[in-house]
C-alpha cells in the first residue's frame, strides 16, 4: 500500500457502480450459470453486453444488456495492487436494466441527456437524443444529475420529467 498523500475534508459521493437511489431496480433474468465475465473480464461501473452463451464483456454492438452494478464481485489477483474494479473471467457478473447508478461520464453531462455506451469498452458519454456519437450506441439511459468531464455523474433508466 502506497503513503497517503492527500486527504479530503468531504468523503466522496460514491463510486462508480453505486446505486444512486433506493427507486426501484431490476437485474436482467438469466439461466442457470449464465452471465460470466467473458475472456477479459468485466469492469463494474461500466455498460456490458452478454452474448447467447451468457458471457460478459464491456464491449459490443447495438444497445447494451445492462450495468454493472458494484457488489464488491472485483477480485484484487494482481500482486500487492490496492483495488480494483475488474470482475474476473468465469465469475458471475449482474446486469441491471434498470435503475439509478453512479457512472464516469467521458463528456460534459447535463441533466435530461440520454448516456451512450462505448461499443469498445462500455465507459459512457452524453448527448442529446439521437445523436451521433463515434464508437458509442445510444442507451435506454438518462443523465440525472450534471457533472464534467471525468466526474462522477447519476444515470437513470427512467426518463426524467
Amino acid at each position: 500500500m502506497g503513503f497517503q498523500k492527500q486527504i479530503y475534508i468531504e468523503p466522496a459521493a460514491a463510486v462508480a457502480g453505486d446505486f444512486a437511489s433506493s427507486n426501484p431496480r431490476s437485474v436482467v433474468l438469466a439461466g442457470p450459470g449464465q452471465l460470466v465475465a467473458g475472456a477479459t473480464g468485466v469492469t463494474v461501473g461500466r455498460f456490458a453486453w452478454a452474448d447467447a452463451a451468457g458471457l460478459v464483456t464491456n464491449a459490443g454492438a447495438l444497445k447494451p444488456t445492462g450495468f454493472v452494478h458494484r457488489e464488491q464481485q472485483g477480485l484484487i489477483t494482481i500482486w500487492l495492487a490496492e483495488s480494483t474494479m475488474l470482475v474476473p473471467t468465469g465469475l458471475p457478473v449482474v446486469l441491471h436494466n434498470l435503475g439509478d447508478f453512479w457512472a464516469a461520464t467521458k463528456t460534459t453531462a447535463t441533466v435530461g441527456q440520454k448516456v451512450f455506451a462505448s461499443n469498445t469498452d462500455g465507459t459512457i458519454s452524453t448527448g442529446a437524443a439521437g445523436a451521433t456519437i463515434a464508437g458509442s450506441t445510444e442507451t435506454d439511459w438518462f443523465v440525472a444529475s450534471a457533472g464534467a468531464v471525468g466526474a462522477l455523474i447519476k444515470i437513470t433508466s427512467t426518463q426524467l420529467g
